[in-house]
């Protein structure tokens, strides 16, 4: 498979989004969600990212002949898996805080929480 190099993708656009959206985007969105449910901080998430981050680099390197040590392309598969990662702690934290808080704050749309009047 001959590189391509664009700015998002250093194989194919399909390879970056299945290895990357796809594979590590659902591991990423349950570790968010596992992250708000011990209810452990953002730095525990980036270092969670930072390690899956290494793993995605690998898959690209192992079944699609990418670079693994590749900074640039890192940064980009970090980038993507770590926002994935922020929306599923952000969904499952509203529903924890107004399921568990329920006396105090309502739910304010998919990814907020309000307090009530």
């Amino acid at each position: 498979m001959e590189n391509q190099n664009t700015f998002l993708w250093e194989v194919t656009a399909w390879e970056f989004v299945f290895v990357t959206v796809i594979l590590a985007g659902g591991a990423a969105y349950l570790t968010g969600r596992a992250i708000a449910r011990t209810w452990q901080t953002n730095v525990t998430l980036i270092v969670y990212m930072l390690l899956l981050g290494c793993a995605t680099r690998f898959i690209h390197f192992a079944l699609f002949s990418g670079t693994l040590l590749s900074p640039y392309y890192y940064l980009i598969d970090f980038i993507v898996i770590t926002a994935i990662a922020f929306l599923g702690k952000r969904l499952t934290r509203a529903g924890q805080m107004a399921t568990q808080y329920s006396f105090e704050y309502r739910r304010s749309g998919s990814l907020g929480w309000a307090r009530k009047d």
